[in-house]
């Protein structure tokens, strides 16, 4: 095979076909892309992170989760399938009143209102009536930025279920105070606390 022809991303794309239909590590695929690519072509292989990052936003790649990648060659066939279809965006729209679902603002309001992947497209989602929901454009940015307090807000829900079980009422007060400036603060109000 000519140097010329073996590209940085072209290698990050033979290891994930190669394992396709399995979650791999984002070290896994950096040192045999890295190394690999030295072996063809005698250069070094310049941010690797980026190939991958990329694959993923285009929709080459599914992200499992933080550094976790996966390749399923029918999900990147069927790309079109992710984006919500005019008919879909009224559907849910409509389903959510013209409001966002977090704050309650809306058309009357003045307020722009994305239709937006309750499971994000990068990680899978599916461009369903069940996945979609109504957002401001204010928490639909909020939304991808906080993504990493949904793990909290649900490891504090079940530490406050579990402390009601046990009847530690210290925990259930510390828990409730958490879960509370979740609440003040708007964050995740699609994950239920049920007090």
């Amino acid at each position: 095979m000519n140097k010329k022809s073996i590209t940085q991303r072209n290698l990050i794309i033979e290891y994930f076909q190669k394992h396709h239909n399995r979650d791999i590590r984002h070290p896994e695929v950096v040192d045999w892309a890295t190394s690999e690519f030295k072996k063809r072509t005698g250069e070094v292989f310049r941010d690797p992170d980026r190939q991958i990052r990329q694959l993923s936003q285009q929709g080459y790649l599914i992200k499992i989760s933080k550094g976790v990648y996966r390749y399923e060659p029918e999900s990147v066939n069927n790309r079109t399938l992710e984006e919500f279809t005019p008919s879909q965006k009224k559907i849910i729209l409509k389903n959510d009143g013209y409001k966002c679902v977090v704050c309650g603002r809306g058309v009357k309001d003045g307020i722009e209102l994305h239709v937006d992947h309750i499971k994000p497209k990068e990680f899978g989602g599916k461009a369903t009536i069940e996945n979609g929901q109504t957002l401001c454009s204010q928490h639909n940015f909020m939304k991808k930025i906080l993504k990493q307090t949904e793990t909290g807000k649900k490891m504090f829900i079940h530490l406050y279920e579990l402390a009601k079980v046990e009847n530690n009422r210290e925990l259930i007060k510390f828990c409730t105070q958490v879960l509370e400036v979740y609440e003040k603060n708007k964050i995740n109000s699609h994950i239920v606390w049920k007090k």
